[in-house]
């Protein structure tokens, strides 16, 4: 099995979040803005927003909780202290905004080089008047489809059905 993306990265998550801001300007984007949140059910969040294309982007993290039992035991099963269960925490952490980077970077450069457009690349993340993603908003009415017990329309590639 292979390692994960950026498993072991000594980059810290600053440093990624000054890469990221560093490229949307590089690229063009017109505002940049970076914070996180904690919900209701106590999952904290990481949000990367910038505005290009005239356009607002947002992409979500998720931070992983310290208390997760998967910082406190290793992969053969054994416990960790505290020491072990920070610096466990502290990687993945690190991982997590190493993988932002290098889907934003890679993003960005795909619509600079013409493989794709700004709106194939980020629609997914723009974010729509009321403040939610096109994402959330298909995801919802692809699920009520579903629940609906509707059927998806036939693949349609080239214009051929």
């Amino acid at each position: 099995m292979t390692g994960r993306y950026a498993e072991g990265t000594t980059v810290s998550p600053e440093r990624s979040q000054a890469e990221i801001a560093e490229l949307l300007r590089r690229y063009g984007a017109t505002g940049y803005t970076y914070g996180w949140d904690q919900d209701t059910d106590g999952v904290q969040r990481a949000a990367i927003a910038f505005k290009a294309h005239g356009r607002m982007v947002r992409f979500l993290v998720d931070l992983p909780d310290p208390e997760s039992r998967v910082f406190w035991t290793t992969e053969s099963g054994r416990s960790r202290d505290a020491a072990g269960a920070r610096k466990a925490h502290e990687s993945e952490l690190r991982r997590r905004w190493r993988c932002l980077a290098l889907a934003i970077k890679a993003k960005l450069e795909a619509v600079e080089t013409g493989i794709a457009t700004f709106e194939d690349e980020f629609l997914a993340y723009t974010v729509l008047p009321d403040g939610s993603t096109v994402s959330e908003q298909v995801q919802r009415q692809v699920e009520d489809a579903w629940k609906a017990g509707g059927h998806p329309p036939r693949l349609q590639i080239g214009g051929v059905s």
